[in-house]
């Protein structure tokens, strides 16, 4: 695969099959082994020499992998990119079930910040894993009922007049349980279809997690073919990027790493998020020790990969006067005086080339100083390690939507924008 049309239409498969972070990740290591990356564990010794391609789970839904480059990790360090592989949704309660009105809904809790209102009146589906137990071994086993399953629905606007003068207003808890179907429907017949789906023995099911998604494919849209449509583009875009930039590298002086970590909608501080230990030790253990691990720190750069705010032409005024990224426009370079962002004037001029050099034009967002600035990855992994680095994204429009829009030619711009920095010897001066 190495046009933009195949990235592309790859990437449309990927959004479309990952309904869920630990499915995501699943298809990243079905792609990695098929590119001749090697599976290692984290509780057995690693063996690996320079030029070997590698890469390790943790806890299903997050995904460190690399290359190990052939000069000394002390003096060229290691090329980063990092992004994440959970996006804001409805995830559904232990003993979710409510029947009422001669319904039954399911209970479900917000996830991240999701725009709410886009959840509204649409066919859902639900996702997720079984945990299964073997002996004293507890697994996770995936499941996606895939077809229509659910539905949040509205009110009719003949008994919520003010619905479209005076706002939708939104309680989370009363509202957004969706209607399973009828009073004999019951949240057990969900999870005996999962076990079918999955092929299970229902009876060997200790739990199962489930996620609310919007079974739509994506898809190119527009007159002009130029809108990539679907759910999770933020930020299972960034992640499938970093994966082909990976795939596409040649062996280099310095260690390439990919490091696509789950829970960063909601913090980042759990045992696989960016605020873990998890990238730490898989770079401790590629250096061989923690005196070596910290002396390659110290010549190694990061890129936080992750969706970047486009100008809305209905909210123009939203963004600051002279940043205005548009879609298909090229990667957006994300700058933040309070460091939301890690983006410096050095690692700004260093990506700049690397899109440069790829053959594209980059762009910059920054926030207006009445908005709020958001934040990503970059910080938290940029603090924990100690390496300089740059928050980078492609633009898009409807963030955190359950359904986003972004441009069809800008995936292939970042693909090679990743590339050169996963192959650049570049330092940045201390």
């Amino acid at each position: 695969m190495n046009d933009e049309k195949g990235y592309l239409d790859d990437l449309l498969r990927f959004l479309s099959s990952s309904p869920t972070a630990a499915h995501a990740v699943a298809k990243v290591s079905d792609s990695l082994l098929a590119a001749g990356f090697r599976r290692v564990d984290e509780r057995e010794a690693w063996d690996l020499v320079p030029g070997d391609g590698f890469f390790v789970t943790r806890s299903a839904s997050s995904l460190i992998a690399g290359r190990l480059g052939t000069g000394r990790e002390e003096k060229h360090g290691f090329r980063i990119v990092g992004a994440h592989t959970d996006s804001p949704g409805l995830r559904v309660k232990p003993q979710p079930q409510r029947r009422g009105e001669g319904l039954t809904r399911l209970g479900v809790e917000v996830y991240g910040s999701p725009i709410l209102a886009t959840w509204f009146d649409r066919d859902l589906s639900a996702a997720g894993y079984l945990v299964v137990r073997e002996d004293d071994r507890y697994i996770r086993i995936l499941f996606d009922l895939g077809g229509p399953l659910c539905r949040i629905a509205t009110p009719a606007l003949h008994i919520h007049r003010e619905m479209n003068t005076k706002g939708f207003k939104i309680n989370p808890e009363k509202h957004l349980p969706p209607i399973l179907g009828g009073p004999e429907a019951g949240y057990e017949d969900l999870v005996e279809m999962a076990a079918d789906r999955a092929g299970v023995d229902g009876s060997r099911v200790v739990l199962a997690h489930a996620e609310l998604y919007d079974p739509q494919p994506a898809t190119v849209g527009g007159l002009d073919g130029s809108l990539l449509l679907g759910g999770r583009i933020d930020n299972l875009a960034m992640c499938h990027a970093a994966v082909k930039a990976l795939e596409a590298s040649e062996s280099a002086t310095s260690s390439q790493i990919i490091c696509l970590f789950d829970s960063e909608e909601v913090g980042s501080r759990t045992l696989n998020g960016a605020d873990s230990t998890f990238l730490q030790t898989v770079l401790e253990r590629i250096a061989g020790s923690r005196e070596s691990l910290l002396r390659s720190l110290s010549s190694s750069l990061l890129v936080s990969a992750d969706g970047a705010h486009a100008v809305h032409p209905a909210y123009a005024d939203k963004h600051d006067p002279q940043s205005r990224p548009v879609l298909n426009g090229g990667p957006v370079i994300k700058i933040n005086a309070k460091q939301r962002y890690i983006s410096s004037a050095s690692t700004t001029a260093y990506f700049k080339d690397c899109v440069e050099r790829a053959g594209f034009s980059c762009q910059y967002f920054v926030s207006r100083n009445d908005l709020r600035c958001g934040t990503t990855i970059g910080p938290l992994t940029a603090s924990r390690l100690g390496v300089p680095g740059v928050d980078a994204g492609n633009p898009m429009i409807s963030m955190h939507s359950i359904r986003e829009m972004a441009g069809t030619s800008d995936h292939g711009a970042m693909i090679g924008a990743l590339r050169e920095h996963l192959g650049s010897g570049a330092t940045i001066e201390p």
